[in-house]
């Protein structure tokens, strides 16, 4: 039986097909699901993701089971959103023509009532406050601030003017700049015009021939602004925290930031505790988007969007971390390790408890049937989401292995298929339609067996998914008990589409019985009023974790890395810091020691 779950959520993700603007007329195809909303209801999880048309379902937060919606909501429609209120559901999503609240009592079965539209909106967010009155929030835009408003709960209209709640300023917020480890600034307005017309000219475009809402888009990314978004809403006490998306959903940085204040129309300011949710690093990095929960045990959780984006921008997926308020009533999330397995337990646990398991296959020697030029099969072990093995075929059964060396006791095991240049037939009817997107409603699977060996002669079966009529991309098999074993070979017998098997992560965890890793000795600098550099002394360590906060006892950020030299610039213009660097290897994790960040003299 499944006890753990290791990010990315196991969920179905569907792909879907979308006819690219400006491209004349080509068509990609990934699989997405992103922006999770997560409520408890009725003594159950229920996930809510954009472009899955369904809703997922757990009892446990391990294992979650698809349930289709009813085809006249909103599935279409971005960031889907979803609150209780007593007996009732309340459901919505983004739209930009046709904007509507539902209500139901039974989220599988409905019916849902609709409540026709009265305004436009993106990125919602609804939320119910202790005295039962309602408020809503949105906003997803690099230059229109995050609002909200408070709504009458039976016409579900506004109820006064909505009001401006946060902005971005990404020159003071280091964390909201865009750009792979933060890195990009916006440009002024005469450089702006210059890269438009740089745009058109290299497409043949003239200015009269892009469409008005499509130069808009196109303006925007070339200003390289943050775009302030995706808006969550949550009580703890007498204070209210606003939690909001920055930086863009294709870079490795996208995460929340929180925003506080006594009132659910504030004024808000930021909260010293910032970024809330920030995961840069390790093998599938990102955290932004997303909703805080609570479970019926008294702890909290955050769900938030993790980041591909190799087919498409939009190429997601959904992770779930601890969080927690401290006795500052500071809101904090746990993003250490922030894609190794979690247990959750039904009682109250310690959301910065330290993982039971180790990763045992980063840099392991890989094996396989065969490969394509450029996507060995050590690719599978590198610890990146973005790069992969892809068998070369043909062949009956491809299969990848991994050599750990030696034998460990393995206690889980993360098998992540990648996809790699999809070239799939659309559904019928869309090629010829207005649609821009179309989600994939057949049912795909994937079916694959994995064995395992202590000596590379006699193997086990450890999980025989041949006859699957699912299809998971980031399938974890669990035993009852961890395993004496040095060899996990994975023979893939299906996937979508018939195309090749490609995976990313063939990730082992479990536990060495060596030594512990060197303490780190590391030197910490800030190089900026926003930036920090972090150059690690080489050591045994298999890798580091880079810990930073505003107290010695508050390091509640986080940045995962396996090399010796990161920068830093998630930082916050005028907050001091500190810093501590960890060393993890197979065998455990060793504490470092924390320092002050300096200011580093520049020549």
């Amino acid at each position: 039986m499944q006890r753990s779950f290791c990010n990315p959520v196991n969920g179905n993700y569907r792909y879907q097909f979308n006819k690219e603007p400006m491209s004349d007329g080509k068509i990609t195809v990934n699989r997405e699901a992103a922006d999770p909303t997560v409520i408890f209801f009725k003594g159950r999880y229920y996930l809510f993701a954009s472009m899955t048309l369904s809703v997922w379902v757990s009892d446990d937060l391990v294992s979650w089971e698809e349930h289709m919606l009813p085809e006249d909501l909103p599935l279409y429609g971005y960031a889907p959103d979803a609150e209780v209120a007593g007996e009732y559901v309340l459901f919505t999503a983004s739209d930009d023509r046709h904007c509507s609240f539902y209500r139901t009592k039974d989220i599988l079965k409905g019916p849902y009532e609709e409540i026709p539209e009265n305004f436009t909106f993106t990125d919602p967010d609804l939320f119910r406050d202790e005295d039962g009155r309602l408020y809503f929030y949105w906003g997803c835009s690099d230059e229109i601030p995050i609002r909200g408003v408070e709504l009458d709960p039976d016409s579900m209209l506004p109820v006064g003017q909505p009001v401006d709640l946060v902005c971005s300023d990404p020159f003071s917020r280091g964390y909201e700049r865009l750009g792979e480890d933060n890195t990009i600034l916006p440009v002024s307005e005469e450089e702006l015009e210059q890269r438009y017309s740089g745009f058109l000219k290299t497409r043949g475009k003239k200015a009269e021939d892009v469409p008005e809402g499509m130069a808009k888009v196109i303006r925007g990314i070339l200003r390289q602004a943050p775009y302030i978004e995706g808006v969550w809403m949550s009580r703890f006490g007498e204070r209210y925290y606003l939690q909001y998306a920055f930086a863009g959903t294709q870079y490795n940085i996208y995460g929340d930031g929180v925003f506080e204040s006594d009132h659910p129309l504030g004024p808000f300011h930021p909260a010293v505790n910032n970024p809330y949710s920030y995961n840069p690093g390790g093998f599938f990095p990102g955290a932004g988007h997303g909703s805080t929960f609570s479970d019926p045990y008294g702890n909290l959780w955050h769900a938030g969007t993790m980041r591909i984006s190799v087919n498409h921008n939009f190429e997601r997926r959904v992770g779930i971390w601890p969080a927690g308020i401290d006795r500052d009533g500071e809101l904090f999330c746990n993003q250490r390790y922030g894609d190794w397995p979690v247990c959750p337990v039904k009682e109250k646990r310690d959301p910065w408890q330290r993982p039971e398991w180790m990763l045992l296959s980063f840099g392991k020697k890989a094996s396989a049937s065969s490969f394509a030029a450029g996507y060995g099969p050590e690719k599978a072990c590198e610890e990146d989401v973005r790069t992969w093995w892809k068998a070369a075929g043909p062949e009956d059964i491809p299969w990848l292995q991994i050599d750990l060396g030696k034998v460990f006791e393995v206690a889980l095991v993360q098998v992540n298929f990648a996809d790699d240049k999809i070239d799939a037939a659309a559904p019928e009817g869309f090629l010829h339609s207005a649609d821009t997107r179309c989600i994939e409603k057949r049912k795909l699977r994937t079916r694959w067996k994995l064995e395992g060996s202590a000596d590379g002669q006699q193997y086990i079966c450890l999980q025989d998914k041949t006859q699957a009529v699912t299809d998971l991309a980031h399938d974890i098999v669990e035993p009852d008990r961890p395993l004496p074993l040095r060899y996990l070979k994975l023979s893939v017998y299906e996937v979508p589409y018939g195309r090749k098997p490609c995976i990313s992560g063939f990730r082992v965890f479990g536990r060495g019985r060596g030594n512990l890793p060197e303490k780190a000795a590391f030197l910490a600098a800030r190089t900026s009023e926003i930036d920090m550099q972090i150059d690690i002394e080489d050591d045994d360590a298999a890798g580091h974790l880079v810990l930073w906060g505003h107290r010695p006892e508050k390091l509640y950020h986080s940045r995962m890395l396996y090399n010796h030299h990161i920068r830093i610039g998630a930082l916050v213009k005028g907050t001091e810091y500190y810093v501590r660097v960890d060393s993890f290897s197979e065998n455990g994790i060793t504490e470092g020691e924390v320092q002050k960040l300096c200011v580093k003299r520049m020549p």
